[in-house]
């Protein structure tokens, strides 16, 4: 993540793809690159993919840049942040777990976008059906959360469908012209899913905030869960709290989670070459690491 409203050069990653897939891997490993920016309005985030494409939007990364962001809107509670066109309101919560900052996002719902519902014929939503050129057997729903989600119920999680799904989304430019990061999700009982994710442009991760937000709202759709109440939604990187309604405005989904910060260091670009170097030592925040570590051990000591 990167400061770009206290250097707005920083910018200029948009338009060196190849940079920003080289900052992706070799810098930390990460699976996407964050900008904090400064907008008309007020201030928010550009999120780049690790193949260096830009995203509209990223649930994990807009807590994280919020957090950033509270820099520079003070004091407040409550907020606004930007991100591929549209706004989303912000307010800052009691920690999800020990002392991680945490932030919650409401998340704006569409059944349906031109790119995809009227390619099969028809313009009204898609919930719980089967894609016969994707997988005759799974039963997806469709959702934009600003960015294309497919969602599928499943019992069991196989990791090796969900990548063959991913890539086989890429040959099908006549359904979804400009892909979709596909999920399954596994109903827990009660008000609990457990997700994974194969993401547009970086491929299976180990959390995509926005398709936990969009497999909640699926789950409740189809009657796993329940609207209007929180839902925990777990997969391999952590654990959010969702909470979808569904109102005369049409569908909301709130994700709340941790923006947990593995340390900080200073990126020198040189845009004219294309190139980076690493300036001050880096600087691990262990006891923000540490804090997460023992959250993620409290997850997987469930065995899910």
């Amino acid at each position: 993540m990167l400061d770009a409203v206290a250097e707005p050069r920083v910018e200029l990653l948009a338009a060196k793809q190849q940079l920003v897939a080289r900052l992706c891997r070799e810098v930390g490993n990460t699976d996407g690159l964050l900008l904090t920016v400064r907008t008309a309005d007020g201030f928010g985030m550009r999120m780049f993919n690790t193949d260096g494409s830009e995203a509209e939007m990223c649930g994990n990364g807009i807590r994280c840049v919020a957090r950033q962001a509270q820099t520079y809107v003070g004091d407040k509670d409550a907020f606004v942040l930007y991100s591929g066109g549209r706004c989303y309101a912000i307010r800052r919560e009691e920690p999800i777990f020990g002392s991680l900052p945490t932030y919650c996002v409401a998340i704006g719902i569409r059944l349906s976008t031109a790119d995809f519902v009227p390619s099969l014929g028809r313009e009204e939503g898609f919930v719980g059906e089967t894609i016969q050129a994707l997988d005759p057997a799974l039963k997806f729903t469709y959702l934009n959360l600003g960015n294309p989600h497919l969602v599928a119920a499943v019992e069991e999680i196989d990791l090796e469908l969900l990548s063959r799904l991913g890539e086989k989304v890429k040959a099908l430019p006549e359904l979804l012209p400009h892909g979709t990061n596909v999920s399954f999700y596994r109903p827990l009982g009660g008000q609990r899913i457990y997700t994974a994710t194969y993401e547009r442009g970086v491929g299976l991760t180990a959390s995509c905030g926005t398709a936990m937000t969009a497999c909640s709202t699926a789950a409740c759709l189809l009657g796993y869960c329940r609207h209007d109440e929180p839902i925990e939604v777990l997969n391999s990187g952590g654990k959010v709290r969702c909470c979808s309604s569904k109102g005369d405005e049409g569908l909301e989904t709130t994700l709340s989670g941790n923006a947990t910060y593995e340390g900080e260091g200073e990126l020198l670009l040189d845009f004219e070459q294309a190139d980076y170097s690493l300036g001050a030592p880096y600087c691990e925040f262990e006891e923000e690491r540490t804090t997460y570590e023992r959250f993620l051990q409290t997850i997987q000591a469930e065995k899910l």
